[in-house]
């Protein structure tokens, strides 16, 4: 089986294109390159490359928008809760992340206890994030 090799060159110059040709392997000759006047008109000046950081300006916009969604929200509405929690104080009425609706007796720094049934007079242990809301006495 006889093997062809090419070579290709780049672009072409605006005056000239060669052309490369090679003989099958086994024969003696070299490869030939001809010059041919190509026909192309030369073009005009070349247009100038915009400024790499014009180009990198939406892929930043991109990251400070995830920024702000991803993390300063959540983190805000996490502080909000912590602020919720550590203002507690006997006698608030709150619901927890259950459901179960209760008055707080006592706060300490691990655990609030609330109780749920005046009439048992039950109450239950909670961790200071079960609390998702306090109830204000304009809801009742």
């Amino acid at each position: 089986m006889k093997s062809i090799w090419m070579l290709a060159a780049a672009e072409p110059t605006a005056e000239q294109t060669e052309v490369i040709t090679a003989q099958p392997q086994g024969q003696t000759e070299t490869a030939v390159t001809e010059q041919k006047d190509s026909g192309i008109p030369a073009e005009g000046p070349e247009k100038p490359q915009p400024n790499p950081w014009v180009q990198m300006l939406p892929f930043f916009i991109i990251l400070i928008v995830m920024y702000l969604l991803l993390f300063r929200g959540p983190r805000r509405k996490q502080q909000e809760h912590q602020k919720m929690v550590s203002s507690l104080k006997k006698n608030d009425r709150v619901r927890t992340i259950g459901g179960i609706y209760g008055t707080v007796v006592d706060v300490r720094p691990d655990e609030i206890i609330l109780k749920v049934d005046e009439s048992t007079n039950t109450k239950i242990r909670v961790i200071p994030s079960a609390i998702a809301t306090v109830i204000s006495d304009e809801k009742k």
